[in-house]
């Protein structure tokens, strides 16, 4: 967990880096790439709909899973629901904090004639994108607290799928992207690793391989 934790954040500083004044040819990489997936006209309900689906999805979805748990009494499903909802708060957290320090511009600020966004009232700042922070973040809890197949791959296609959505609507830069799924994966793994330390029992409570 450790590893992957600082790969995460390995890929974090990247991205971070990529704002130095000494990393013109990496930003021109990131505006480029990001120029060739964003249409002049970015109508594609598919995309929209990912992209519209990352916080109700993030945080509707723990949030069913706890009702239902509380219920029908279902301790495990109560654990999970909670393993889950706790990813996204300390994801949130992280990524605000992140978002204030780096404090970059979106894309279609900064290149009004280059970038077209399917929605110019968003406002707050670029890096990590918080809908691909919150997706990966909830992807990530799911295989952890399921170890399914059939959720993994289904959560982790979602969650690349609201990614590629938020360059293909100009929202965001390519590293704004991998900032934020990194910020997601490992806040869900600091998060299970947290919750851990302070409830001991959690992992009994779960079953995992």
């Amino acid at each position: 967990m450790r590893n992957l934790i600082k790969c995460c954040l390995t890929a974090l500083c990247f991205c971070v880096a990529l704002l130095t004044p000494g990393s013109s040819k990496a930003q021109n990489w990131d505006i480029d790439l990001l120029k060739q997936i964003n249409p002049s006209q970015p109508g594609s309900n598919v995309w929209k709909g990912f992209s519209s689906t990352a916080k109700p999805i993030s945080v509707g979805l723990p949030a069913v899973m706890l009702a239902t748990a509380m219920l029908n009494k279902d301790s495990l499903l109560k654990s999970r629901s909670l393993e889950i909802l706790g990813s996204v708060v300390l994801t949130t957290v992280a990524t605000e904090a992140i978002k204030i320090v780096v404090n970059r511009e979106r894309p279609y600020r900064k290149y009004p004639l280059e970038v077209f966004p399917n929605d110019a009232s968003e406002n707050g700042k670029s890096m990590p994108s918080a809908h691909v922070s919150l997706a990966f973040a909830t992807a990530t809890s799911l295989s952890l607290v399921y170890h399914k197949w059939y959720v993994t791959v289904p959560a982790f296609v979602w969650a690349s799928g609201v990614g590629y959505s938020r360059l293909y609507l100009g929202e965001h830069y390519p590293s704004d992207v991998i900032a934020g799924a990194a910020v997601g994966i490992a806040g869900a793994y600091a998060n299970r690793w947290l919750q851990k330390k302070l409830w001991p029992d959690h992992k009994k409570r779960l079953i995992l391989r």
